[in-house]
């Protein structure tokens, strides 16, 4: 058993599908960049917060994680309102992006983190595509605008790299962590 930090039900669907027995929680850390910091050192460092701040209520292995999309180093958050999201789909569109999910694992003294980057291209969109996107609700509250495991998979035409990462928790990443700290899904979930 470990636990969670995080409220993302997107995590936790992939969680549910490796069997994991977990607990969970999200976490509140201030998530802002900082001066001069890169995305990829961003997400490490914020999934490093979250697993050290849950690590002081829960006495388990604590699993973390932090997602940003990145254009030429730019992070895209989650859009605060739909012209947000239609610049975000513009930017998007007709070319590749990062994802970049950082994953950290805490277990009494011991922290590891790890980072997955998987480049995602997107093909054209236009903007009746974008409108009708964010009118379908899925955008919001989304980093980039977009969720690839919904109907923004009408939009990707290339992905190389972790698909799961893309969605918030890389499963091979987050195994290694997990396995490290004792916990082998594999074989709980042959057990059960």
């Amino acid at each position: 058993m470990f636990h969670l930090a995080s409220s993302s039900p997107r995590r936790a669907a992939i969680l549910d599908a490796l069997g994991a027995a977990y607990t969970m929680a999200g976490m509140d850390i201030d998530e802002q960049r900082l001066p001069g910091e890169t995305a990829d050192a961003m997400v490490l460092r914020l999934a490093a917060g979250k697993a050290a701040a849950a690590g002081k209520l829960h006495a388990n292995a604590v699993l973390a994680a932090d997602t940003a999309v990145v254009v030429d180093d730019e992070i895209f958050g989650k859009p605060v309102d739909q012209e947000d999201a239609m610049l975000m789909l513009a930017r998007l569109s007709g070319r590749s992006h990062q994802v970049m999910t950082g994953v950290a694992v805490r277990w009494g003294d011991t922290e590891r983190v790890i980072l997955s980057t998987t480049e995602v291209r997107f093909r054209e969109i236009s903007p009746d595509e974008a409108l009708a996107y964010w009118q379908s609700g899925e955008p919001r509250g989304k980093a980039g605008a977009y969720a690839i495991q919904g109907l923004a998979g009408l939009f990707v035409e290339q992905i190389s790299g972790s698909y799961s990462g893309v969605v918030g928790l890389p499963v091979y990443e987050t195994a290694t962590l997990l396995a490290e700290a004792g916990i082998d899904l594999l074989k709980r979930t042959a057990s059960q």
